[in-house]
């Protein structure tokens, strides 16, 4: 009668392949407008199927209006249903390159996996999911756990002599969302940032999406050249990642970070302070935050995805007074909160130290390799070279002078397994930093990082 057809051994319920069938019938113009449909029990009998089954597809179809069911009168399909299928667009095939498989990866940014205590993770997760009040199971608000915030706050306190209120601290999904709301708050629709130059190209990414316009300001090996806040033609919020800037890896001295202070306090502008990899410091404890000088202009943002792992979505940010409301705001209308199982394992990560405990354990493990690379680099390309920033973090800039490296290098290395970063790349005005590179070494084994340094050799020798 109709043409219908199902398949019996499909996952799909028969009724639903019933209304499926029908409604392509409508949407097709195959059954126009007005048209009665077979009664129930005829459908049923064709389709040898109960009426039951009939009557579920049609029940569905009458609740979205695809046809018109009065009692006593036939079933009779809905007006202005017909819609005009249209042929997908075909994608032209691109003929796909082989791809060499990545030997050594020197990217920045990367932890060690292997070394983070998994099984107590889970554990403090169930601990969690068991133990959360169940208000926790429901909206929490904007800001993040109370118990979380309070942990940070005292963690902060241990481990960097922040006196912060839990009030003042903001949880995020991680310090790209936090810098999402900073810079809808603070510079969006065309409003200048001050940016450090060369910078993190993701961040710089997050900026010019939200329709910030990018004021360059040249780094050397001590971090942002404040002499030139003052010749700018233009100012704005000023974004630093004073302790270890990146990628270059300076620590702003107290000179300059005083020179930033006033700059801020004399334009009635804000510091946006990135602090992303600091614990991890080989020479001494971890550097005092910028935020330390002015609270009121410095806002600080702190993340765990270094300290623990990339995929735990959890950071934070300390905002003056003036903007929590409009961060409320924001994050209330965006997406609410933070998942609150997470937010409670952290918060008992962070009470009984073990936290603490884990950042010991990997520091030492990092600088061990950092020993490693310095000694390898040493060895392949004796003192023609220069590292900046190699007292901290994951990764350091090796300087070659007189050598260029671009994108076309970053290629030509990645094609024979080789992942390696110019600097360049993390360069907003091109042409300062051409000899310098990047490499990310703590997720390496040493015998990686041995290797990689030599078939760096041999891609700058060919």
């Amino acid at each position: 009668m109709l043409g219908i057809k199902f398949n019996r051994k499909s996952e799909l319920q028969l009724w639903r392949q019933i209304y499926q069938a029908l409604k392509e019938l409508m949407l097709s113009g195959q059954l126009k407008a007005g048209e009665t449909l077979p009664s129930t029990r005829e459908l049923a009998k064709e389709l040898d199927v109960s009426r039951n089954t009939v009557c579920e597809a049609f029940d569905l179809l009458i609740a979205e209006g695809f046809v018109i069911s009065r009692q006593g009168a036939p079933t009779r399909v809905a007006n202005g249903l017909c819609v005009e299928s249209i042929e997908p667009a075909l994608l032209t095939k691109t003929k796909s390159k082989s791809i060499q498989p990545i030997l050594v990866n020197f990217r920045t940014g990367r932890p060690d996996l292997t070394q983070f205590p998994r099984f107590l993770w889970q554990q403090l997760l169930h601990k969690a999911s068991e133990e959360l009040p169940l208000e926790a199971f429901g909206y929490t608000g904007p800001q993040g756990l109370p118990v979380l915030r309070e942990e940070i706050a005292i963690w902060l306190f241990r481990r960097r002599g922040l006196k912060i209120s839990p009030n003042d601290i903001f949880i995020t999904a991680g310090a790209t969302h936090g810098l999402h709301l900073i810079a809808e708050i603070l510079c969006g629709d065309g409003k200048n940032i001050l940016m450090e130059d060369p910078c993190h190209i993701g961040m710089l990414g997050t900026l010019i999406h939200k329709g910030c316009t990018i004021v360059p300001i040249p780094v050397d090996a001590e971090g942002i050249q404040t002499d030139y806040l003052s010749k700018c033609q233009s100012t704005g919020p000023v974004y630093v990642t004073p302790s270890h800037q990146f990628p270059l890896g300076g620590i702003l001295p107290a000179s300059r970070r005083a020179s930033l202070i006033r700059f801020a306090r004399k334009n009635g502008l804000y510091i946006i302070e990135d602090d992303y990899d600091s614990e991890f410091r080989y020479s001494g404890e971890p550097i005092a935050p910028l935020y330390t000088l002015d609270p009121q202009r410095v806002i600080y943002v702190g993340t765990f995805s270094k300290a623990i792992f990339p995929a735990l979505r959890i950071g934070y940010v300390i905002l003056p007074y003036p903007l929590q409301d409009r961060w409320r705001e924001l994050r209330t209308h965006t997406d609410v909160q933070n998942p609150p199982f997470e937010q409670a394992a952290l918060a008992e990560f962070l009470r009984t130290r073990k936290l603490d405990r884990h950042v010991q354990k990997m520091r030492k493990l990092y600088g061990q390799r950092r020993q490693v690379l310095l000694e390898s680099l040493k060895e392949i390309f004796g003192s023609k070279w220069i590292a900046y920033g190699d007292s901290a973090g994951l990764h350091v800039a090796i300087d070659f002078p007189g050598k260029r490296f671009d994108e076309a290098f970053k290629n030509y290395c990645l094609q024979n397994g080789l992942y390696i970063t110019p600097v360049e790349s993390h360069c907003i005005e091109k042409g300062r930093h051409q000899s310098k590179l990047l490499i990310g070494y703590g997720h390496l084994e040493p015998a990686a990082i041995k290797n990689g340094v030599k078939l760096l050799s041999e891609m700058m020798t060919r």
